[in-house]
């Protein structure tokens, strides 16, 4: 028997940081099947230019930097940033949104902080809020799920639309985003579930009427629950591979019901209930794949649990009383901002050594 001798911690994690992100990017599967069931070819059109430009872009920054590219793009962090942005917008926005995005999520916000393990923000996150600030009309064009659709694209008016915004047969990305109503009109623009319920919120209509549209089927609307529960599943994947631990979606996810079930309890008529705010928009790709990035956010157990629980209590705010439907980006860039204060507070003591007041 051989003795192996190791410095301290004995205890070794022996993967790389490129098997653990082909783990996230296995783990994104289920989710992303559902977004490109319901949500039809686009969804593929952005990864696939969202991959490219990411690859690109890391490959000139590292060589910028008297970097090797070939090392730099093995651990392909580059590969998550890109399919994070891409499953956040709109499957059918011009091409040179997601272009635009990735090259500032990787070349500003991950570069010019340093490069992998440098950055303070999130990059997915801050190039989906630069798209939605710069590009709110193509930030907000959501398509319908198909099953509710006046006009499901092919394939190739998918592609055409990305490419060009009209289909092959003039049909424009707005009249595809129509739905049937089944009365003289022949249909009405189709919006988010978390959308369609603030705009009818502001109209002066209640939560139960607002909630009486065809979309909202099951548990939260029709597409948008199999999307988060594909995530979800993929989320299980990465706690029992041991990817991600428990402290940051247990969290997120117990702050956001939390608030929604007070919110429900004093407002019913008003605020959305548990129900939507888990199964609607980015709630589970948030509390599993966003908030979960190891280098923005905080460090230790209880920090870990403070930054989740914050980002929680950030977007049941945002969607219940501000001006964006979905609050995710927000607030978790709003999160990393706070990180080093809560790192510095909530730092374990070394072993051996009595905490410091204060």
């Amino acid at each position: 028997m051989s003795f192996y001798i190791a410095s301290s911690p004995h205890n070794h994690q022996r993967r790389t940081t490129a098997t653990l992100m082909n783990i996230v990017l296995l783990a994104m599967i289920p989710g992303f099947i559902a977004q490109l069931y319901f949500f039809g070819w686009g969804v593929l059109f952005q990864l696939g230019v969202a991959i490219a430009v990411a690859c690109a872009c890391e490959a000139l920054c590292l060589m910028a930097r008297d970097r090797s590219a070939m090392m730099g793009l093995r651990d392909n962090t580059a590969i998550v940033t890109a399919a994070l942005l891409a499953v956040s917008i709109p499957p059918l926005a011009p091409w040179w949104v997601i272009v635009i995005g990735t090259l500032f999520s990787i070349g500003v916000v991950k570069h010019l902080f340093g490069g992998v393990g440098q950055n303070i923000f999130n990059p997915a996150m801050a190039g989906y809020v630069l798209l939605l600030i710069s590009f709110p009309v193509q930030m907000t064009a959501w398509l319908p799920p198909a099953s509710l659709a006046s006009n499901v694209p092919s394939f190739l008016d998918s592609l055409h639309l990305f490419l060009f915004q009209y289909t092959s047969e003039g049909y424009s990305v707005e009249q595809m985003r129509r739905i049937d109503t089944g009365t003289l009109l022949d249909a009405v623009v189709m919006a988010t579930p978390l959308d369609h319920i603030k705009t009818q919120l502001s109209q002066g209509l209640t939560l139960g009427e607002a909630t009486q549209h065809q979309q909202f089927t099951g548990i939260a609307g029709m597409g948008w629950q199999w999307v988060n529960a594909g995530y979800l599943l993929g989320g299980l994947v990465l706690l029992q591979q041991r990817v991600i631990q428990w402290h940051i979606p247990g969290a997120f996810l117990g702050a956001l019901a939390v608030c929604a079930i007070i919110g429900s309890v004093f407002a019913p008529d008003y605020l959305p209930g548990l129900n939507i705010h888990l199964f609607s928009g980015a709630t589970m790709l948030a509390a599993f794949f966003i908030a979960t990035d190891p280098v923005s956010a905080a460090t230790s157990n209880r920090g870990k649990l403070i930054y989740a629980a914050l980002i929680g209590v950030l977007v049941y705010l945002i969607r219940s009383f501000g001006g964006y439907p979905d609050a995710v980006a927000f607030a978790v860039l709003l999160a990393n901002l706070c990180v080093p204060v809560i790192d510095q507070y909530t730092r374990p003591t070394t072993y051996g050594y009595q905490r410091e007041e204060r």
